[in-house]
This record gives C-alpha cells, structure tokens and sequence, in this order.
C-alpha cells in the first residue's frame, strides 16, 4: 500500500503522507501556482506536474534527485495549415495551443521513458523521453471525425482519460469529453471509435446512440482483466467487458448514477467506485451529503458509504482526477472542491478527514 497522496489544488501541490498518527500535510511544492495534475511513474519513481500559469500558459515539471523539481517541455501543437480553421461547439475558432494538461499516464513496463499526455483542446501526444520531448499523436489528431468533438464544461473538447493496456502497451484506449472512447492496437498509428451502447440524451433521438457524441466523464480499465472497462457519463454509469467495444448501462446505483469520478480495483474487475452528484445546473452532492457509491457485483448492487464524510450542508464537487485508489486496492482517497480531502484505509467503508481547509482540489494520486 502506498504511504504517499500527491494533492493538486488551485494555490500549490501538496504531499500527504501515513505515520503512526495518520495522514497529514508533509510538504508542498509551487505554493500560490495553480497545479492541474501529478504524476508518479511507478517504473522508476519520478514525479511529473502540470501547472496552469493563466496567462503565461501550461508547463510540466519533473522531479529530480535532489527532491525538487525542474520544467520540462510542454506538449505543443503544431501551426494551423494556412487557410485551415476549425470552430469549437459555441462557433469560435477552435485553438490549435495546449490550454490545459488533462492526463498523464506512463507508457507500459516494456517502454520505460514512455508517457501518454491528453489535453485540451483533444489533442494527445507521446514522449519517450521522460517528458524531454513530446509529438502530436497525429493518427488521432488528423482522423477526419476528430472535428465532430464537442466540449463539456470546459466548452473545448478534452482527452482527460487514457488506459494503457498491462499485457500489450501498443493497445491503448481513451476518452474524450466530448468525443465518446478510442483505441488503438499499434500504439498509437491508427485509431478506431468504440463505445456502443452508452447513450447521450442530450442530443437528439437519432443520435444518442452515437458513439462520437458521448459526454465519457472519465474511463478506467482493470489491471487484471483489461476486458473489463468502466465509464462515469454524463447520463450514467457504464460497464464494458469486451475492452470497450460494447457498453451495459447500471442504473442501480443510488443516490444517482451522474458524477465525475471512477475507480476500479485492480485485481476485482466487478468492484468500482463513484461519487454522484445531482446532475447538470445542480453540481452538488444530493441532499447535502457527501457519500461514495460502490458495487462488488459489476453493479447488480451497491452499497452507499458515509462514515466519516459529512452528511450535512456538504457542497463538495469531486472533479474525475480527484478520486483515487492506491495500487493494492485498499486504501482510497478523494478531494473536493470545497478543500476537503479524505482517506479509507478499508475500501470505503470508512473515511477520516485529512483537512477542510486545501485550496479546491484539481486531483489526487497515491504515490
């Protein structure tokens, strides 16, 4: 089990680690600076962060030796061809500039300096040099569909989810909101669209069904049996046992099925968790209590968890990176919105509160 939580906030990152007392704040790191995302790269221990600087933009840093960190490159688009424009879902010329780091997910145990970056505006690039460089995946980039991507609350489309395969790393898969899942089988050269069976129901009835047109709030794969995908949507909960070919909605799920996060443990694939919320103008827990759903069956069932959360006048949001459970399938932790973070030593059944007072939680990592 992991001793160590990586929390990214609005004013800095900070580093929550176990003692014999419990969890508490170790260290923090860019402190005022907007972090967006952390990385540990369990092949080799490295840290990676995404900071978003408003003005002066995007940058990554990587941790080194001597326990700090140093900037590396940023993921950068190429020039728009000229005469080429693109608009975005409001009608407004759809930047081709990285505007926000959505994932970072390291390449497979064979490609040690591999590691998979998604963006907004939909873009997903690849280094394999531990982040000293980076290329525009252009099999994706360039796919004539790619243009039908919509946006979410970001309004540009965002590649905020990406499963790196444990048996094959050439076999990735990920999410776009939105854009529906893809995947590729050779690493990266040719992509296809999955996800039959999730619906959107904002759209149109003829449309729902299509693929392209779902919101995905966050994919996720297990570890042992990569089959087995779950998807937190817009309209629901969905599950995948064919590596995201073919989806099955849940709907047993209460107090709702709409929210941001999943985790899936990585031995179980039948075992995951979510946090709901009340869904679209309502961004808030229901009925003010903060509680953590989860199924053991593949979601025949589950049971709502609320020990140690607060059960009253809770208006905690939990974004998709903010929920996060450690390699051994244990322990689990979440960050809100509100600066609440929180920690489960037993698989949610019960949770202790770290603190109320963070700046808003972009996203939490063991490790």
């Amino acid at each position: 089990m992991s001793d160590t939580l990586l929390v990214s906030t609005r004013k800095g990152l900070f580093t929550v680690a176990r003692t014999v007392q419990g969890w508490d704040v170790a260290d923090v790191a860019f402190l005022g600076d907007n972090v967006t995302l952390t990385m540990t790269d369990p092949r080799d221990g490295r840290r990676y962060a995404a900071l978003d600087h408003g003005h002066f933009g995007v940058k990554l840093h990587r941790s080194t030796a001597a326990g700090g960190f140093e900037e590396i490159a940023t993921p950068t688009y190429p020039e728009k061809p000229e005469g080429h424009e693109e608009l975005d879902m409001w009608g407004r010329p759809l930047p081709w500039s990285t505007v926000r780091v959505w994932a970072l997910v390291p390449g497979g145990a064979d490609e040690p300096g591999t590691i998979w970056c998604g963006t907004l505006p939909g873009g997903l690039f690849k280094s394999n040099d531990h982040g000293a460089s980076w290329s525009l995946v252009r099999a994706l980039w360039d796919h004539p569909l790619r243009q039908k991507w919509g946006g979410g609350g970001a309004d540009l489309p965002g590649l905020h989810s990406i499963c790196v395969d444990p048996r094959d790393s050439r076999r990735v898969s990920i999410a776009v909101s939105t854009g529906g899942v893809w995947a590729t089988e050779d690493g990266g050269e040719s992509w296809a669209l999955r996800g039959a069976g999730m619906r959107a129901e904002y759209m149109p009835p003829e449309q729902a069904g299509d693929p392209i047109a779902q919101d995905v709030h966050c994919l996720v794969q297990c570890r042992a049996a990569p089959e087995r995908m779950w998807v937190q949507h817009h309209n629901g909960i969905f599950v995948s046992s064919d590596e995201g070919h073919s989806f099955t909605e849940i709907t047993a799920a209460g107090p709702s099925t709409f929210g941001f996060p999943v985790a899936v443990h990585p031995d179980e694939p039948d075992t995951a968790w979510f946090v709901p919320e009340i869904k679209d103008e309502k961004r808030i827990p229901r009925d003010g209590r903060l509680v953590v759903t989860r199924t053991r069956d593949g979601g025949r069932s589950f049971d709502v968890l609320t020990e140690g959360l607060p059960q009253k006048h809770a208006y905690d949001v939990v974004y998709r990176h903010a929920l996060a459970l450690d390699p051994g399938g244990e322990r689990l932790a979440l960050g809100s919105t509100t600066g609440g973070l929180w920690v489960s030593e037993d698989q949610g059944d019960r949770w202790t509160c770290v603190s109320h007072t963070l700046p808003p939680v972009y996203a939490v990592r063991f490790g």
